[in-house]
């Protein structure tokens, strides 16, 4: 195997993996949608290969990130919040059942149009994170909060399918806007939402038998999973030290870089 060969299979999934999943401890984000372009572009997998790829390691990501961090904002926050978490899970679970439909039936000329315009779409909300978090908490009447919450879902859960993303950048300004929670308990609440939304997705893409396109990358998923529970444990531990804020505009640069590659490749 040369050296080329082996920086590829084995230290270059493992760097990004820990590169992407630092984001997700610190800030409460599976990082796919930081991770698609670089499977797309970096390792030139076909969109739909990205895609369940994403969605696996998203998995790893997520789940572990909101146990490193229920270590430091406090697993109580998570339980004390259930109504919350069901609430949008119930309309994320359906639209990642929808999501695999439209996955499934469109090219990828057309799916890499559709993960263009997220990205680009997602890095404004991360660019204008301070003016959606400044905004005051809508006053909604308790059914009506449940309502959109639930409508809410469905859109992220179909993103989440389609894309192979988390949608934690869309999780986490819901959360905050519909139900007046802390942004960092936000962060948490996204991840416990996101674990069951990413099982649908992969539950539904294996009943069509689409688990296949990925078959023969165990070992890059492997590789990728590992970076991304150690890129995890380092972000979860960086929580306490660093404010998560500057981040955003460095993050949401870094996407819309990223979008723009896409749209030329």
């Amino acid at each position: 195997m040369g050296k080329t060969t082996l920086f590829r299979q084995k230290v270059s999934p493992f760097f990004w993996g820990s590169l992407v999943g630092i984001m997700g401890g610190l800030i409460g984000l599976g990082g796919a949608e930081f991770r698609l372009p670089i499977l797309i572009n970096i390792f030139k997998y076909r969109t739909l290969q990205a895609i369940i790829i994403n969605l696996v390691v998203s998995l790893v990501t997520v789940t572990f990130s909101l146990i490193f961090r229920s270590g430091i904002t406090g697993f109580s926050n998570v339980t004390n919040n259930l109504p919350i978490i069901f609430n949008i899970l119930a309309g994320s679970l359906l639209g990642s059942y929808i999501g695999v439909n439209y996955a499934t039936r469109i090219n990828d000329r057309a799916l890499n149009k559709v993960v263009v315009i997220f990205l680009i779409f997602i890095s404004f909300i991360l660019m204008g994170h301070e003016l959606i978090f400044s905004l005051q908490t809508w006053q909604l009447p308790s059914l009506l909060k449940i309502i959109t919450a639930l409508v809410a879902g469905i859109v992220i859960g179909v993103f989440s399918s389609l894309l192979g993303v988390a949608g934690g950048e869309l999780i986490i300004p819901t959360i905050i806007l519909i139900f007046a929670v802390d942004i960092k308990i936000a962060g948490s609440l996204s991840l416990a939402i996101s674990i069951p939304t990413i099982l649908m997705g992969l539950f539904k893409y294996n009943r069509q038998g689409k688990l296949q396109e990925i078959k023969s990358e165990k070992f890059f998923l492997i590789m990728m999973g590992m970076g991304s529970i150690v890129g995890a444990f380092i972000g979860s531990y960086l929580l306490n030290y660093i404010s998560s804020s500057f981040l955003y505009w460095i993050l949401g640069i870094i996407l819309l870089i990223s979008a723009f590659k896409l749209a030329k490749h």
